[in-house]
This record gives C-alpha cells, structure tokens and sequence, in this order.
C-alpha cells in the first residue's frame, strides 16, 4: 500500500494517508495571538483544507483529540467548535489539558478520516 503524505515540513507532516485513512498531524492556530475560540476556528479552517487535499472531508472524520492549554478554555474552544462540527457525522473525541509547545498557543487538535 502507498503511503501519501501532505504538506511536509522540517519535522512532520501535515497528514499522512495510509490504508484509507487521514491522519492529521497536530494542528495549531497560525495567529496564536488569538484567543481559544479564535484559535479553535483558525485550526477548524486548516483542518478542512487539509481533508480537502486529502480527498475526504469533517463528516468522515473517526475521532479526534484536542489538547487544551487551559481548561478554563473548554467553552471558548466549544463554542468554535459547535460551530463548525457536522452534526450528523460527529467524530469520538477526546479533550485534555496539556503544556503545549508554545505557550501562547491555547489549543492543538489532531484526528483520523476515513477516505471517500
């Protein structure tokens, strides 16, 4: 089976495609001068274009992981989320607080979709 990655960069990958699957690498916001819900939002539209390159789109989406900061965010990061999320098709997911890389990032989110 081939093994397609998206959008590489010096120590990761955007995605990985394998076996039918869309593994997104963890995404963060790219003005981090945005609060939680901006920040959720900004990553929201990435992982869009990222399923889109990928041929897939949110309503094939497995499950997904999102790793907050501060849980104090969790209403702001929801709110972009509710917003966004195909009811019909929603994902497991998962949330968590944890030190991120860059401190002035608020959310990071990674996931699986299946391919169409």
């Amino acid at each position: 089976m081939t093994i397609t990655r998206l959008e590489p960069e010096e120590r990761l990958t955007g995605a990985v495609i394998y076996n039918g699957l869309v593994h997104l690498a963890g995404q963060v916001a790219e003005d981090a001068s945005l609060d939680a819900e901006g920040q959720m939002a900004d990553i929201l539209r990435q992982v869009d274009a990222l399923l889109a390159k990928a041929g897939t789109d949110k309503s094939r989406l497995l499950s997904v992981q999102i790793f907050l900061a501060d849980m104090s965010d969790m209403a702001a990061m929801n709110r972009a989320w509710d917003a966004w999320l195909d009811r019909n098709n929603k994902p497991a997911r998962a949330t968590v607080e944890a030190k991120l890389a860059n401190p002035a990032w608020r959310v990071e989110l990674t996931g699986i979709a299946a391919l169409h």
